[in-house]
């Protein structure tokens, strides 16, 4: 990429090194550049700074946990705000010597230049369903741990598992019949109320996904894909935002972090290893999911998996995760290589019969009647 010289001569850049309670700024400003000192992470501070700024100013952050926040207050007294990837900055300004100043100078000198690795900034519908998505990561993580320290307590104890499912009613009572130490009941007690706590929330974190699930026509979209529920299809929605960003599928595979490193040099024959596994982990994780699920289900996926499982060494057949890994790689594949992809076009096998199913469940969550959720005519 060229340097452009307006960026240098016609406007300011500032650059904002992001910490978070303040951020220490550079300002370049007719090919040069200065310190401009800290400001603090406040409303009402930046705000105050936001009236100091130009209508042609640029500003240029790297992504971290407020970038959002100082994003949309600052957005509307510059001409454009530029969110950088930290990642591929410090690949590309890496230096033995850093403080908070120079960081804010490389970024605004790689802006000028440019050669500033760009992020995308999701809109507030895309951010709120990426929050959403989080939270219902968060708390089955959290029921899991409990249970994890349940079964913990009842295996120093050599009590052996129960046969059912121990979180349900009979399992509780099977649980609280147990002899064990009273301090050590108490701990399975507190755990299994605080379960039936989050399994509330769950629950209603569960209701509001399935209401979007229901306006939202790329989550029926993608559920008809075997093996994607709910869960699955908002976190690939909400992961991607908008999907007009990506030129082919194998970026959007490597968004996701399913694409294969690479190694090459020489004559060499290039070395394709396992996944990169660099980008949005919790989507790719669902989608690894629905890979396991798509190995045991008939259809083109499933015999996708049998093929290449089959064409591997004895000795390499008992280590699925390459497969899994390469199974969630063409779920993704098929859900964007459609004719027509951004016309609301059929998906690759799809399966519209699970679709409705879940789109179903989906409906009884919130207490409508399983037969509204079915598809309009003409559609799949």
């Amino acid at each position: 990429m060229v340097a452009d010289p307006g960026k240098e001569l016609g406007m300011r850049i500032i650059a904002l090194d992001v910490h978070r309670s303040f951020a220490q700024m550079a300002i370049l400003e007719k090919g040069k550049i200065r310190d401009a000192g800290r400001i603090d992470l406040e409303h009402g501070r930046l705000l105050q700074f936001a009236t100091k700024l130009k209508p042609d100013d640029e500003i240029v952050i790297e992504a971290t946990g407020n970038t959002s926040a100082i994003v949309r207050l600052l957005s509307p007294f510059v001409g454009r705000v530029v969110i950088a990837n930290p990642i591929l900055v410090r690949a590309i300004a890496w230096a033995k010597v850093k403080t908070d100043k120079i960081d804010a100078a490389v970024l605004a000198k790689l802006h000028a230049s440019g050669f500033l690795p760009e992020v995308w900034m999701p809109d507030e519908e895309t951010e709120t369903r990426r929050r959403v998505v989080a939270e219902r990561t968060q708390l089955v993580s959290q029921m899991t741990r409990l249970k994890n320290r349940i079964h913990s307590v009842l295996h120093a104890n050599l009590i052996p598992p129960y046969k059912g499912t121990l979180f349900s009613k009979r399992g509780r009572a099977w649980l609280e019949a147990q002899p064990l130490a009273e301090d050590q009941r108490r701990v399975v007690l507190r755990h299994a109320g605080e379960l039936d706590r989050l399994g509330g929330e769950l629950a209603q974190v569960d209701k509001s996904l399935a209401k979007t699930a229901l306006q939202e026509p790329r989550v029926k979209r993608l559920m008809t894909i075997t093996g994607v529920d709910v869960t699955v299809a908002l976190s690939i929605v909400a992961a991607v935002g908008d999907i007009e960003r990506f030129s082919s599928p194998e970026k959007l595979v490597s968004y996701f972090g399913l694409n294969p490193r690479v190694r090459q040099s020489g004559d060499k024959p290039a070395y394709h290893g396992r996944i990169t596994k660099q980008g949005r982990a919790h989507a790719r994780s669902m989608l690894v999911e629905a890979a396991w699920v798509i190995s045991g289900v008939p259809g083109p996926l499933r015999a996708f998996f049998m093929r290449i499982r089959g064409a591997r060494a004895p000795h390499m057949r008992c280590d699925d995760h390459r497969l899994r890994d390469r199974v969630a790689t063409s779920t993704l594949l098929f859900a964007t290589r459609s004719p027509e992809p951004r016309k609301n076009s059929k998906i690759s096998f799809a399966d519209p019969s699970r679709s409705r199913r879940t789109i179903a469940t989906c409906s009884l969550r919130l207490g409508q009647a399983a037969h509204t959720a079915r598809w309009p005519a003409g559609q799949p």
